[in-house]
């Protein structure tokens, strides 16, 4: 039945005691391996492969494990059967020129979620709210809808044959990796079961889906450059302090990437001005303090820099996610007895203008300029900003996690410290700035050609 639109106004436990097993010959071996094994008994050349395979195993442990399990996978199976996306609808996307960030959230409790968040085993605790206690669900049920044009729905399969044999990376701060958990449960249903996983390397978070060849991937990068906070487990560091000519260490592992998604913006807010290692020094406490602005001008240089040196733009698209609202502000929204996001249930809805949560637009400026200013490489940039200040409810507030536990009665009785207003419960908000990524990488690619232009939308009123 579907639902009335809203109101208005850790342990594992001990293994039982048992006699150790004797040691098996191939104890260590995948699944993936000894189905090669089993292979090999009916071809001489996957004999070859296997001793290749088994003294790698021996030599090299388990980095060699996992990759193997992903190379031996796509070596048994074909690929998924080519979606026949010829035979659908012509896709219908807004003209370029559509501003998709100007619109308003509209209720809709048929279409969405797009998922669910018990079937995306994906997701991390830190985004789960239903499974952490939020007792309300009716975030989950808003679109965006762009006022001069139509947001096309965001199709998996379409969207995974653009991806075939390609890569699409995330890079910035723990919102751009809410970002890409968002599409790690979008493309996932349509993914045989045992041909989509993990693996984690450091900084680098890749979800394979093997039967397209294909890798959705996070890095880790607050800063873009570096930083002393790079280690994407221990981060929270009192005294941030980056390097604003030195990206490479990062950015090594960018190249060669088909589609690359960039932000940085929360970090950068602690404090009016930022910490910057001074060239040539040896160690981090070698520092001086410049205003935020201009640190972060300096970073886009080297950002940009590093582009139009090392990017093959008829390669990689390039598009950059701005600033994620901190709704922690209720006065602005009129709750002044409100204390952060916590209890907000519903959005914004006075569009007449625009809600002002205290964004450093300087530096929303400066990544437009920076981006209008690449001489080789274009960089789109995806305007989250607005459509997302509205969404005061939909942040994961007290039902989150606070190093790597949920919240306990005793902190969620301090909503002030410990309500997150930062990072979007899922489904969500994110969704949203996903199904823009979508639009406009699809409005790059073939499937373009398919390209018919939407009728205008006719809406109401805006609230007053």
């Amino acid at each position: 039945m579907a639902k009335p639109p809203p109101p208005t106004s850790p342990s594992d436990p001990p293994l039982p005691t048992t006699a150790a097993p004797k040691p098996r010959p191939f104890g260590l071996l995948s699944s993936s391996a000894r189905s090669l094994l089993a292979a090999a008994r009916r071809s001489p050349v996957t004999t070859l492969v296997v001793a290749f395979f088994l003294l790698a195993l021996f030599m090299y442990g388990e980095d060699v494990r996992t990759i193997a399990e992903l190379s031996i996978d796509d070596y048994l199976y074909p690929d998924a059967d080519l979606y026949n996306v010829s035979g659908l609808p012509p896709l219908l996307l807004p003209a370029p020129t559509c501003d998709l960030s100007d619109g308003r959230w509209v209720f809709d409790n048929v279409s969405l979620p797009a998922y669910r968040e018990k079937e995306c085993t994906f997701l991390t605790k830190q985004v789960t709210c239903l499974a952490n206690g939020r007792p309300d669900d009716t975030w989950q049920y808003w679109k965006w809808q762009p006022n001069q044009c139509s947001l096309p729905t965001f199709d998996a399969r379409r969207f995974m044959e653009t991806m075939r044999g390609k890569r699409l990376m995330f890079v910035g701060d723990s919102l751009n990796r809410n970002q890409w958990e968002s599409l790690v449960c979008l493309v996932q249903p349509i993914l045989s079961k045992g041909r989509k996983k993990i693996v984690k390397r450091g900084s680098l978070t890749i979800f394979h889906a093997k039967e397209y060849r294909a890798t959705l991937e996070f890095y880790w990068a607050p800063f873009l450059v570096e930083s002393n906070s790079d280690n994407p487990k221990i981060h929270s560091i009192e005294h941030r302090i980056i390097r604003p000519d030195r990206i490479e260490g990062h950015a090594k592992y960018w190249k060669d990437v088909d589609y690359l998604i960039f932000n940085t913006y929360i970090w950068w807010m602690n404090t009016a001005d930022m910490k910057v290692r001074r060239p040539n020094s040896r160690y981090w406490s070698q520092h001086d303090e410049v205003p935020r602005i201009e640190a972060y001008g300096r970073v886009f240089k080297t950002w940009s820099e590093w582009l139009n040196n090392n990017i093959d733009p008829a390669r990689t698209s390039v598009f950059f996610m701005t600033i994620s609202p901190l709704h922690i502000s209720p006065n602005n929204w009129g709750n002044p007895e409100g204390i952060r996001c916590v209890k907000e249930t519903l959005p914004y809805q006075n569009y007449s203008q625009p809600l002002d949560l205290y964004h450093d637009m300087r530096m929303f400026d400066l990544v437009v300029k920076a981006a209008g200013s690449m001489e080789k490489v274009p960089v789109t940039v995806i305007n989250i900003t607005r459509m997302s200040d509205y969404r005061k409810d939909a942040h994961t507030s007290l039902y989150s996690i606070r190093q790597g536990k949920l919240l306990t009665p005793k902190q969620k009785a301090d909503p002030e410290k410990f309500a997150d207003c930062i990072h979007w419960c899922l489904p969500g908000v994110p969704d949203v700035w996903n199904q823009i990524l979508y639009t406009r990488i699809l409005s790059k690619s073939s499937w373009h050609s398919n390209y018919v232009a939407p009728p205008l939308q006719s809406l109401p009123p805006p609230a007053q």
